[in-house]
C-alpha cells in the first residue's frame, strides 16, 4: 500500500496553537497519521481497486450473460411446455366441443323426430275428424235430399190432387153451366114463342 505524506509536526504545531498541550498535540498528530495511513488509499491502490472492480464487473457481466442465457433457455423450455399444454388443452376443448355438438345434434334429431311423430299423430287425428265431418255432412245431405225428395213427391201428389179436384170442379161447373144455359134457352125460346103469339 502507498504511504501518504502527512506532516505530523505541522499538525501538532497547529493543535498547540489551538490550545492543546504538546503531549496532546503529538498524540493526536500520531493517531491522525496512523488513521490516514491505514484508511486512505494511494493512486496505486486506486488503480488496483479499479482493476479489481473491472475484473469483478467482467465476471459479473459474464455471470449475468450466463444467467440470462440459462433464463432464456428455461423460458423457451417453459414456453414450449406451455405451448404443448395449450395445444393439448385446445385439442381437448375441441374434442369436448365436437362431442357436445354431436350430443346436441342427437338430442335435436330426437326432439325433431318426436315433434314429427306428434305432428303426424295430430294430422291423423285431424284427418279422422275431417273424415267424420265429411261423413256427417254426406249423411245430412243425403237425409236432406231424401227429405226434399219426399217433400217434392208429397207436393206433386198434392198438386195432382189439386189438379184432379180442379178438373172435377170444372166439370161440375161446366155441367151446371150447361143446365143453366139449357134452362135459359128454354126460357128464352118460351119467351120468344110468347112474343110471337102476342105479335
Amino acid at each position: 500500500m502507498t504511504t501518504i505524506a502527512f506532516d505530523t509536526l505541522k499538525f501538532a504545531k497547529r493543535l498547540k496553537e489551538a490550545g492543546f498541550t504538546e503531549q496532546q498535540a503529538e498524540a493526536l498528530a500520531a493517531a491522525e497519521a496512523e488513521f490516514i495511513e491505514e484508511n486512505l488509499a494511494g493512486k496505486r491502490d486506486l488503480k488496483e481497486t479499479e482493476a479489481a472492480l473491472k475484473r469483478d464487473i467482467k465476471e459479473l457481466e459474464a455471470a449475468l450473460k450466463r444467467d440470462i442465457k440459462e433464463l432464456e433457455v428455461a423460458l423457451k423450455r417453459d414456453i414450449k411446455e406451455n405451448e404443448s399444454i395449450l395445444i393439448r388443452d385446445i385439442k381437448e376443448n375441441e374434442a369436448a366441443l365436437k362431442r357436445d355438438i354431436k350430443e346436441l345434434e342427437v338430442a335435436l334429431k330426437r326432439d325433431m323426430e318426436a315433434l314429427e311423430a306428434t305432428l303426424r299423430n295430430e294430422i291423423k287425428q285431424l284427418d279422422l275428424k275431417i273424415e267424420q265431418l265429411r261423413y256427417d255432412l254426406d249423411h245430412k245431405l243425403e237425409q236432406l235430399r231424401s227429405d226434399l225428395t219426399r217433400d217434392i213427391k208429397q207436393l206433386d201428389l198434392k198438386i195432382e190432387q189439386l189438379r184432379t179436384d180442379l178438373t172435377r170442379d170444372m166439370k161440375e161447373l161446366e155441367y151446371r153451366m150447361t143446365i143453366k144455359l139449357g134452362a135459359m134457352l128454354v126460357v128464352a125460346v118460351g119467351a120468344m114463342a110468347a112474343l110471337v103469339k102476342i105479335l
